[in-house]
């Protein structure tokens, strides 16, 4: 029987992904499966795991299609539980057991946040010293509005009642998304600290010009999809200004022309605009200057 199903979306990086799933069958999992989408990989990516890990459900792309990869993943899933992980990270190794724990001993989590850290702390610290810290009995919890997709488990109930990540997005504020029809679907978000991944953050975008535009757009698709009419129009013209603002001050174009890719196809959001509890949208915590100054 398959409690969690590990899903992970690869893309051009072999021995990251190579090292996690290295990581992950070092922990000798009961009960599990792993399933790697590989989104058009050109590095050998998928021909080594096909190679070296023969027991990984490999889905093999034919093209990038963004973060709706993972969708391919969660529809084959068999757990009970999702494992969502990037290609460059991967899950202390009590950590799995831990989010089983969580989720049994309350019907009402819908998602379990890891506490993502960075991977150079992964190699700062022994093997046993790890173990040590995860065996502390630890009250140390908190429930948020969001995740970090590097890590989070989620019920494969929910995925199949409210959907996964948003295909129209390709990257960037799809955690934010699922976060918020999760919420409203009366879950909570769970993060407790003794539940930790690994994550080798990158310093540097693959593509610079794509950060900036899809955080940019995708904003206002969050806006346009869930906000309701007056508090949206606001932050529509918030992001406006910002978009200006920063574009001359950065000497760019690109958030005009995220603004302008969003407002042309806003019936894409529309489409899949839902009515969202007024507590929800009251407490969810965006900073609207993220996109213009995490890219200069």
């Amino acid at each position: 029987m398959v409690i969690v199903s590990i899903v992970i979306l690869s893309y051009n990086r072999k021995e990251d992904i190579r090292e996690s799933l290295e990581k992950l069958y070092s922990y000798n999992l009961n009960n599990t499966e792993i399933i790697v989408v590989d989104n058009g990989s050109s590095d050998g990516s998928a021909e080594m795991i096909e190679s070296e890990y023969p027991s990984v459900r490999l889905l093999k792309l034919k093209e990038n299609i963004g973060v709706s990869g993972y969708n391919k993943g969660f529809a084959i899933s068999k757990g009970k539980y999702i494992l969502i992980l990037d290609d460059d990270s991967f899950p202390s190794e009590n950590s799995v057991k831990r989010m089983i724990e969580e989720f049994e001993k309350d019907k009402t989590i819908g998602i379990i946040a890891f506490d993502v850290r960075n991977y150079n702390s992964y190699n700062q610290v022994s093997k046993q010293d790890e173990n040590k810290e995860q065996e502390k009995k630890t009250d140390k919890k908190r429930y948020l509005m969001g995740f970090n997709g590097a890590g989070a488990g989620i019920r494969k109930q929910l995925i199949d009642k409210i959907g996964g990540y948003p295909d129209e997005f390709f990257l960037y504020w799809n955690e934010m998304d699922l976060s918020i029809r999760v919420l409203n679907e009366g879950y909570k978000i769970l993060w407790v600290n003794d539940i930790i991944s690994y994550h080798k953050y990158s310093p540097k975008n693959r593509d610079s010009q794509r950060g900036p535009f899809y955080y940019t757009r995708n904003l206002y698709w969050i806006i346009l999809k869930y906000f309701p009419l007056f508090k949206g129009i606001g932050k529509i013209l918030k992001l406006l200004y910002y978009s200006v603002y920063f574009g001359l001050e950065q000497k760019t174009v690109i958030y005009l022309k995220a603004s302008f890719n969003a407002i042309f196809n806003s019936k894409i959001a529309f489409k899949n605009r839902k009515k969202i509890k007024k507590e929800i949208i009251e407490n969810i915590r965006i900073e609207y200057r993220l996109p213009f100054i995490i890219y200069r």
